[in-house]
């Protein structure tokens, strides 16, 4: 393929509408900082409502990538990289703010950089690493764990007929980010153990093959 051609290619697929999605997600993130920033009640609820809806896209933009039958380089570069780009901002940012500790988002990020080290010199051997379950959990529960820590105030919540009373959304941020942290653990061992039994197993049909 000629540099013409591929430079079509990547317009192309940077107009397809799942990674317009994707650059939409990395385009909010300057303005998630901005209303954090304020650190105001009402700046903290529309930080949570760009993040939740950040998060829908990240979702969505899969979704749609799977329905149409679009996969991109493009797209496997992005995607990625702004899921990566919003959560480390969000964490960084609140540890002057004092809602999370340093030392907290230093083993969610250092776990991030490995995991993702290790799939890039897995890629580099041919070699698939899919997300094991414990790696949904922990996703799950960072994603609703930094919404409440954004939201960063007590709330009056209750359900039908179930009155929570005031409920100080930092705490249940810290706990819901403490727990990804166990999770983070499990799915970081599950993915040295994978990446061991693949190249093991690629070694093997290797020597076979010879």
């Amino acid at each position: 393929m000629n540099k013409q051609a591929q430079r079509h290619s990547l317009a192309s697929d940077a107009l397809n509408l799942p990674n317009l999605l994707t650059m939409g997600r990395i385009v909010m993130i300057p303005l998630f900082l901005w209303f954090l920033d304020q650190g105001t009640p009402q700046a903290c609820f529309w930080a949570a409502i760009v993040f939740t809806v950040a998060a829908i896209t990240d979702l969505l933009d899969g979704y749609l990538a799977r329905r149409m039958g679009i996969v991109s380089v493009l797209g496997k570069f992005l995607d990625p990289l702004a899921d990566k780009l919003i959560v480390m901002a969000s964490l960084v940012w609140m540890v002057p703010m004092g809602r999370i500790p340093g030392w907290a988002v230093i083993l969610l990020l250092s776990r991030e950089l490995s995991i993702n080290g290790l799939r890039s010199i897995a890629a580099s051997e041919g070699v698939v690493i899919a997300a094991g379950q414990d790696g949904k959990v922990k996703t799950a529960l960072q994603m609703i764990g930094i919404i409440a820590l954004v939201l960063g105030y007590p709330y009056h919540l209750g359900y039908p007929g179930i009155d929570l009373g005031v409920v100080d959304l930092v705490h249940v941020g810290r706990a819901l980010v403490y727990l990804s942290l166990v999770f983070s653990v499990a799915s970081a061992a599950q993915y040295v153990r994978l990446f061991a039994a693949a190249v093991e197993a690629k070694e093997n049909r290797e020597k076979t093959s010879t």
